[in-house]
């Protein structure tokens, strides 16, 4: 099904669904305008025609008096707007009590704002007339209406209601942990002419697999801001660029004149397709800074939106749907020891976020024990995972489920895919290239440590590992962070050979013949490339995988198939991290705002200088404690924003079936 639509002549017609909806609610006052195919468009039909009704039986004797001509209103099904051209006319509304245009009003007799307003009036009459004649007395057509609330009486609410709203804003911005005020991805993207890497490169992400041809020139309802009125109202805006789930949009009307070009999230409640208003009963205002420009702006939208395209009617549901996550709280799995990376530990998962979970792992008394991951990570897995692979596995201390927690279904988890290894597989001691979960920046040279079943491997890096195995780390056959010897050769990216080999330039024919290894066989690794969109130079949200509850702003610098170099924007080139295409850790820009997680604006250069100092420091003091992780990169942490703690950090790559990586970082112990 095609997510954007024609508005004039698609299947259905938008114009005939329109005019249906507006019939429902009586707007279209006159069935000969066969123009008049949007109800948006009532209400901007001119003054001039005669407004004045005769006088009949239902109507009320009292006299409305006229209002000031720079307080115009009009009344549609409980809204309020303006009127564009400011004449008056006006009428009060018997029911509510609201002021506003006659003409625009329901019904012949002009005595009722709305549908609604009417048929509360009609009832309570109705109730009025029979207790009249209970009492003996002659019923009245002009029987007193209850439950009458003045506009005043409604303006007051809704100015109390706006300061509730702005205070809960207030006392939620004040409790963000970390500030990122003054950073704005429109401003962001508009000053440096930047582009950002489209939706459907992200399929685990919200609209990721339907976000069909949403593009510029796309027509949507939004509310505007250009008006004075103290209700919201909608008008009609085009997409002018696309950034992610981002837009920078121009009201119509506007034509050349970006002077109120705005940036909105499309995903947002308050972004609508074309037709909404109508059938939603909203009103639709043109902005004031160009309101005088047209005197129909009927006819002006009716030329304007003939044959151009607007989100699905069911947008906002399928938006809703694909923010609907299966992990809940109180769910129990396993995952990677923070402290051993060789083996597995229970946890529970604490909050979930737009698909990111924070576990706490169930030992942890004060639950501060934690660290977060995506619900597609490789590195979380159902209870009994370990044993059934012959994986390390921690038991816990705790000999009973505690009360409320229960084991995650296995569904729920990434698929990895089939693998056969009954024939030539990889064997313990094969050397091959592979990222360094301590170093993301870097490719080194690896060996196979142990075969586990379903295609797991256990990988260490050769010159930095512990005399234990305790930081020996597992990966699927099908990883897409393991690569054949060459691999960096042929794709001139360059190896990190082993700590303390002296042979440099690095040849791989030398160092397999003096360890006495062989390479393991290039058809065993996983060569699928996908179609996956991204381009050098495009934005995005990447989660910083040496401090994985962070999401920074980045750019995608390199691509070598499908896996991508990601730079921090404002950090150096060493903070850069190599992530597969279908990582989970990779999201479009607004996504954090879509999903209420915090995001890391770009750091400023005095930030960026301290932490480098700051780092050095520490980077010795830890490679003097740490004695198992000898190559600790601790000068990539982001000190402010660690707390004052040190933590070494596991990257693990999925295979092609789970949607890319993950991550899982590692306390040191003083």
């Amino acid at each position: 099904m095609e997510n954007t639509k024609d508005l004039g002549f698609c299947k259905p017609p938008l114009r005939d669904v329109m005019i249906t909806a507006i019939k429902k609610q009586n707007i279209l006052h006159n069935p000969k305008e066969k123009a008049d195919w949007f109800g948006m468009f009532d209400g901007y039909d001119s003054c001039s025609e005669d407004t004045s009704s005769s006088s009949s039986s239902e109507e009320s004797e009292e006299e409305v008096a006229p209002l000031p001509s720079n307080l115009p209103i009009i009344k549609n099904n409980g809204q309020v707007y303006t009127y564009p051209d400011g004449k008056s006319g006006m009428a009060t509304c018997e029911m509510c009590g609201m002021v506003g245009v006659r003409d625009a009003f329901y019904s012949k007799t002009k005595r009722f704002c709305s549908v609604s307003c009417s048929r509360s009036y009609s009832s309570n009459s109705k109730k009025a007339s029979i207790l009249a004649r209970l009492q003996g007395k002659p019923p009245t057509k002009k029987a007193k209406v209850l439950q009458k609330q003045p506009l005043v009486a409604k303006l007051a609410a809704y100015a109390q209601y706006q300061a509730t709203l702005q205070n809960q804003a207030k006392t939620k911005a004040g409790n963000s942990a970390i500030s990122v005020e003054g950073f704005s991805w429109g401003n962001y993207i508009n000053s440096n002419s930047f582009i950002a890497a489209p939706v459907a490169c992200f399929k685990h992400a919200p609209m990721g697999t339907c976000w069909g041809d949403i593009s510029e020139n796309v027509r949507i309802e939004v509310p505007n801001t250009d008006c004075s009125l103290p209700t919201k109202v909608f008008w009609i805006a085009g997409i002018i660029k696309l950034a992610g789930y981002n837009a920078l949009l121009r009201y119509e009307g506007f034509e050349n004149d970006s002077s109120l070009d705005f940036w909105c999230n499309i995903c947002g409640s308050d972004i609508h397709p074309v037709g909404w208003c109508a059938a939603s009963g909203k009103p639709l205002v043109p902005p004031r800074t160009v309101q005088h420009k047209y005197t129909n702006w009927k006819a002006f939208l009716v030329k304007r939106l003939t044959g151009a395209k607007t989100l699905p009617p069911d947008f906002s549901q399928k938006v809703s749907e694909s923010m609907q996550y299966p992990f809940k709280p109180c769910m129990r799995v396993e995952v990677v020891d923070k402290r051993h990376l060789c083996r597995t530990r229970v946890a529970v998962v604490e909050s979930v976020i737009g698909g990111r979970l924070r576990l706490v792992y169930e030992e942890s008394e004060d639950r501060t024990d934690d660290f977060w991951c995506h619900m597609h990570s490789p590195l979380i897995h159902h209870i009994g995972w370990s044993r059934s692979i012959g994986h390390r596995f921690k038991r816990s201390d705790i000999t009973k489920k505690q009360d409320g927690h229960f084991d995650t279904p296995p569904h729920l988890f990434a698929k990895v895919k089939e693998v056969d290894q009954s024939g030539e597989w990889f064997k313990e001691g094969m050397k091959l290239e592979a990222i360094d979960p301590l170093n993301l920046s870097t490719i080194c040279v690896a060996t196979i440590r142990k075969v586990l079943a379903d295609g797991f491997l256990m990988i260490g890096i050769d010159g930095s590992e512990a005399a234990d195995g305790s930081d020996w780390f597992c990966y699927h056959a099908t990883s897409p962070s393991i690569f054949p010897v060459g691999f960096c050769e042929i794709n001139m990216i360059e190896l990190t050979p082993p700590r303390g080999y002296t042979k440099l330039p690095f040849k791989w024919f030398d160092y397999l013949r003096e360890t006495g290894s062989i390479a393991a066989p290039v058809k065993l690794f996983n060569k699928d490339v996908p179609n996956h969109g991204f381009r050098v130079g495009m934005k995005l949200e990447a989660v910083d995988l040496m401090e994985p509850r962070l999401i920074c702003v980045a750019t995608v610098t390199r691509i070598i198939h499908r896996l991508l170099r990601i730079h921090f924007d404002g950090w150096e080139e060493e903070y850069d991290q190599w992530v597969d295409c279908e990582s989970p850790d990779l999201y479009p820009v607004g996504w954090c705002q879509l999903t209420g997680y915090q995001l890391q604006p770009p750091a400023s250069q005095s930030s960026r200088e301290s932490q480098s100092a700051s780092s050095k420091q520490k980077k010795k003091a830890k490679s003097q404690q740490y004695k198992g992780h000898k190559k600790m990169t601790t000068s990539q942490l982001k000190e402010e924003l660690l707390d004052g703690e040190d933590y070494s950090f596991l990257h693990g790559a999925s295979d092609q079936e789970s949607n890319g990586s993950a991550t899982v970082y590692i306390k040191q112990e003083p």
